[in-house]
């Protein structure tokens, strides 16, 4: 069971008591098996994963491992297997658990090395990860030196696997997934030293309330991480999908960056940098045995993997940092 009071009393040290006050009952709303129909085997696939006494850690710019095999018992590495897979599929890691690795959909590891040397050092500061997924990079930015990590993901698959690293973690950690939105966080909630949003942006009807609500949760001097979906071309100009994008119903903009630093300079922010551009490669995403589903070269033109199945523009993304006053 997660001890969420941690949290509760740093919202409440950072003058946010009203989000502290509610959060209770939106996690029991969000975390039952009311909301979602999995969610009883989700939760019994954690509980029966073994429950190390103090494994090693090794948490750093190497990547992200817990454990060795000689750590558990035979019938514990059963278990956690079993476990593990209970809570299938992996689109976020990868993992490394009593030296098996998990290997996911996505190599957010990449993800990670693009940005760690553009961003702010993250030491004893107060971290929003949008849109976390399973939390891998909320344990990457604890690594880095975050006071505390704070991710927020509706799909209660997530924040349980979420749970299941934690479990096998086995000691106490400032990080917390909760099952929400962003939007379902006070507006008055301006508390957080860095905010993350990677891969969210696309995904929003109104990508300037999106930023907007990433700024008010930002303390005056906060630092934005922004990544999101992008094409090639100049100011002014946005890809707004007709209908599906790389077989996904759920995209609505994909500006070019001089056009998002303009939507971003529009939103109040300062200091507006674009430090990484890239073409997802069939390498970081990606079908494992972890995640057997279709994924991005299923995504693609079968005879120009620079086209999407629709014949736009393959998934090009870009990071932006930014302040605020």
């Amino acid at each position: 069971m997660i001890n969420y009071q941690p949290l509760y009393d740093e919202l409440i040290e950072m003058n946010a008591e009203a989000w502290a006050t509610q959060l209770p009952e939106q996690i029991q709303q969000k975390l039952n098996p009311e909301a979602h129909g999995n969610f009883t085997k989700w939760n019994a696939a954690v509980e029966q994963l073994p429950e190390p006494k103090n494994p090693s850690i090794q948490l750093d710019d190497s990547g992200f491992h817990i454990g060795h095999e000689s750590e558990l018992s035979e019938a514990e590495l059963v278990q956690m297997d079993l476990g593990l897979k209970n809570l299938f599929p992996w689109r976020k890691g990868p993992y490394h658990l009593f030296d098996l690795h998990l290997d996911t959909e996505w190599r957010s590891d990449w993800k990670w090395e693009r940005i760690k040397d553009h961003i702010s050092p993250l030491n004893k500061r107060l971290v929003l990860d949008v849109g976390c997924g399973n939390g891998y990079h909320c344990w990457r930015m604890l690594g880095a030196g975050a006071r505390m990590v704070v991710g927020v993901d509706p799909v209660q698959l997530h924040v349980l696997q979420f749970q299941a690293i934690q479990r096998l973690y086995a000691q106490p950690a400032p990080i917390y997934v909760l099952p929400l939105t962003l939007e379902e966080i006070p507006d008055k909630t301006a508390v957080f030293d860095t905010v993350f949003s990677m891969g969210v942006l696309y995904h929003r009807r109104s990508p300037i309330d999106h930023l907007m609500d990433l700024r008010n949760r930002l303390r005056p001097g906060g630092e934005l991480v922004l990544e999101t979906l992008i094409i090639e071309g100049e100011k002014g100009e946005v890809l707004v999908p007709e209908g599906r994008y790389a077989r996904m119903r759920n995209v609505w903009f994909l500006p070019s960056c001089d056009t998002l630093v303009s939507w971003m300079t529009r939103c109040g922010f300062k200091n507006i940098r674009v430090v990484d551009v890239n073409q997802t490669s069939l390498e970081e995403q990606r079908a494992t045995p972890w995640m057997t589903f279709n994924s991005l070269k299923d995504f693609l033109d079968p005879e120009d993997i620079n086209l999407t199945m629709e014949g736009l523009p393959a998934p090009r993304r870009a990071t932006f940092i930014a302040t605020i006053d």
